[in-house]
């Protein structure tokens, strides 16, 4: 867990850019970037298709890097890092929910959400994994495997998984685009409970205008560039 103060922020970019170079030449996915995050804030990013929203994410978490900027996650600077120090920083402080759920097919829900406590090392990973599932309504469903379960149910799971190490800071990417409306809610009120119980700090990043409205603050990319 982090040590990090109310008052810091748990996320700083400054003047973040990502370039990639096309046959046409230099495309610019984000320009000159600046975000503040303090710990336990709920931050939705909103934009259309294109904009850089999954980019912004996948840089916040050490995923990609940038071209130009700096990103300080818990003070420490993730520019700098090689990957083994990103995946350190990864492994201390994030969890992750991805609009594909991302589950193991070959895994249980159970050991999909046990997985990141075994790799941690934890001895109580069971425990823990089972207590979380029961939080999510699954503990009926423990020795299901993904294709067993319906995507409001492979969701919870990747819920589970996300918040089973309890990170400082929680990705998600379109938690609730795969899924109806009525489970997008479901998913959406026990993504809240989550982060309010565990003080994570939630980043969205979404289309979703109703999932945007629950957040503390929400900000806007339009071609790369925050609005």
């Amino acid at each position: 867990m982090s040590n990090i103060s109310s008052e810091q922020a748990i996320i700083k970019t400054e003047n973040l850019g990502k370039t990639v170079t096309t046959v046409d030449g230099p495309l610019h996915i984000l320009s000159s970037v600046d975000l503040t995050i303090k710990p336990g804030d709920s931050l939705a990013i909103l934009g259309a298709s294109g904009s850089g929203k999954s980019t912004l994410l996948s840089l916040l978490a050490g995923l990609d890097t940038p071209s130009t900027g700096s990103i300080l996650l818990d003070g420490r600077e993730l520019t700098t890092m090689d990957e083994d120090g990103r995946a350190e920083i990864r492994n201390q402080l994030i969890g992750f929910v991805f609009q594909s759920f991302q589950l193991l097919p070959g895994l249980t829900a159970l050991e999909n959400v046990m997985l990141p406590l075994e790799l941690a090392g934890d001895a109580r990973a069971r425990d823990k994994a089972k207590a979380l599932l029961d939080r999510v309504g699954l503990s009926e469903r423990l020795s299901h495997t993904p294709k067993q379960l319906s995507g409001g149910e492979q969701q919870r799971v990747a819920l589970a998984r996300a918040f089973v190490t309890e990170p400082a800071i929680l990705f998600a990417d379109e938690p609730t685009g795969n899924l109806d409306s009525r489970t997008g809610a479901k998913i959406i009120d026990l993504l809240f409970q989550l982060n309010q119980e565990k003080s994570t700090t939630l980043v969205l990043v979404t289309h979703d205008n109703a999932l945007a409205e629950r957040c503390q603050s929400t900000v806007r990319l339009e071609a790369g560039r925050l609005l």
